[in-house]
This record gives structure tokens, C-alpha cells and sequence, in this order.
């Protein structure tokens, strides 16, 4: 009797037991969803923090990288100094065989490199002019002192360089001309205190090169003697000339000579009146520019 109990009883409560539900399976299920989730979620927001976080690194960057161009700018913006003790090359620009030692005020040609080809030393405050500035320095083919306070010029100052062809001293307080180097094409000196007796008699006859020679706004009585045949333009504009004879361009024993070369010759502002002196311009091919009547 009892063995048929029991096996009632597995016959009713077996088939209950495999209906019933998997609830720990579920459980088990659920948890790994959650998980799922939440590691979801976190990936989520790290993904999100990470071009946040970027965007700030960026900004930091920038911000700083900002402040060093800054720091750049200022320091580009600085004043150049003038400390005049400083190398040539550091207180000038020397580019090429030219230096450039322009409105730094200097009251001295400064010490130049050896084959200087150009030097342009114009707006300073120069005073003096000495041999010893350019007696290693042959190889000078165009000086530019304009605009400097030059009172003196020391003799030969100007006579070892053989190859210059191009000086300027205009815009200065000179007195009278240096000797000049032999192959010079143009010479500059307008706007001077120069008169005729700071100029030799001889002073451009040997300058058989020169062509463009200018001594406007100074203060000449006359036209300097013994212009050389190869001058193209000439400026005696605005000086106290009151006097020219037949021989100042033409040469009064030869009716015939022509002076062929001469293009220009600029004598406006001079006391003279030209017209009293048309001999004087028989040679020319173009009368000079001034006052007639």
C-alpha cells in the first residue's frame, strides 16, 4: 500500500515540476541585461567625456600657443636700439657687398666689411669725412651721404677709390668740393653752402666719365670752369651766378664745335639774365633753362 503511494505521488507532482517557471534562469538573465546596461551606459559616457575632454586639451593649447604668438609679437614690436658701439654689421644692414646705414644717427662713417660694394649712410648725423673711413675699402663703386651735417672732408679722402662712380653728398653743410676719384659718373652736392672759390679750376676736368653733375641750391657766383665733354645733365639752379662768358660751355675760338653730350642745363633762380649771353650757348643743341628777360 505504501509503494503505491509513492508512485501516486510522483505520477502528480513530476509533470508540476517541469511546468513550473525557470525563475533562477530569469533572475540570471535579468542581471546580465542590467549589466549589459549599465556597462552600456558607462561606455556611453566615456564616449562622451572623451571629445569634451579633448575640446578642452584643444582649448588649453591654443590658449597657450595664443599667448606665445603673443609673446612673439611683443617681442618683434620692440624698439630697435641705437647703441652705436655695436658691430656695423648689427647696427646696419650689410646685404650682398652693400650696407645699409640709414637714419640710425651715426656721427661717424662706421667701420665697413671688406669688398663693401654700396654704402648708403643717408639721414644721419655725420660730421666729418676722414681718409682713414675708406682706406681699406677699394672696392666702393656708390657712396650716399645725403642728408648728414658733413663740414669737412679730409684731402684724398676719396682718392684711393678708383671705382666709384655714383657719390652723394647733397643735403649737407659743405664749404667746399674734395678731390674726386677719377671714375666717377655722377656727383651729387646740391642743397650746400658751397661757393665758387671752394671749387679748384681743375676740379672736373679730369673726369672724363663723369655725365650728371649737380650743384644746385648752393651758393656759387659762377659756373665752374673746364666741364668735362662727357656731362649730360647739369644743375646750377638756385645759387647767386650773375656772370658767364663764351668759353663756360663753348670754346669762343671755334665757331664749329658742338657740344654733343649736353642734354640739360638748369640755371632758374640764378640773379643772371641769359639773354645777354646768347654766345655763351651757340654749341648747345637745347638752351639752358632760366630767366631771359
Amino acid at each position: 500500500m505504501k509503494t503505491l503511494q509513492a508512485t501516486f505521488l510522483l505520477f502528480v507532482f513530476v509533470p508540476l515540476m517541469k511546468s513550473a517557471p525557470p525563475i533562477q534562469q530569469e533572475s540570471l538573465r535579468f542581471y546580465e541585461h542590467d549589466t549589459d546596461v549599465a556597462m552600456g551606459s558607462l561606455i556611453q559616457q566615456d564616449y562622451e567625456m572623451q571629445p569634451e575632454d579633448i575640446r578642452k586639451e584643444g582649448t588649453n593649447v591654443s590658449l597657450d600657443t595664443s599667448l606665445r604668438l603673443q609673446g612673439d609679437d611683443s617681442e618683434r614690436n620692440v624698439a630697435p636700439t641705437k647703441d652705436t658701439n655695436l658691430p656695423t654689421c648689427l647696427l646696419c644692414v650689410c646685404l650682398s657687398g652693400s650696407v645699409y646705414c640709414e637714419e640710425i644717427d651715426i656721427e661717424a662713417v662706421p667701420p665697413l666689411p671688406k669688398e663693401t660694394a654700396y654704402l648708403y649712410a643717408r639721414f644721419n648725423k655725420i660730421k666729418r669725412i676722414a681718409v682713414s673711413d675708406f682706406a681699406d675699402i677699394p672696392t666702393l663703386r656708390r657712396i650716399d651721404f645725403s642728408g648728414n651735417r658733413i663740414e669737412e672732408i679730409e684731402d684724398g679722402a676719396f682718392s684711393k677709390l678708383l671705382l666709384l662712380e655714383e657719390l652723394s653728398l647733397a643735403e649737407n653743410r659743405l664749404l667746399k668740393l674734395p678731390a674726386l676719384p677719377p671714375k666717377l659718373t655722377t656727383f651729387n652736392a646740391n642743397q650746400n653752402r658751397i661757393k665758387s672759390r671752394g671749387i679748384k679750376a681743375n676740379a672736373f676736368k679730369k673726369l672724363t666719365n663723369l655725365a650728371y653733375l649737380y650743384l644746385g641750391h648752393n651758393a656759387l657766383e659762377s659756373v665752374p670752369l673746364n666741364l668735362p665733354e662727357s656731362l649730360r645733365i647739369l644743375h646750377l639752379q638756385y645759387n647767386n651766378i650773375t656772370t658767364i662768358t663764351d668759353d663756360t660751355f663753348c670754346k669762343s675760338n671755334n665757331t664749329r664745335y658742338i657740344r654733343t653730350q649736353m642734354d640739360e642745363i638748369r640755371m632758374e633762380g640764378n640773379p643772371i639774365l641769359l639773354a645777354k649771353h646768347v654766345n655763351a650757348f651757340s654749341c648747345l643743341r637745347t638752351l639752358p633753362v632760366g630767366t631771359y628777360y
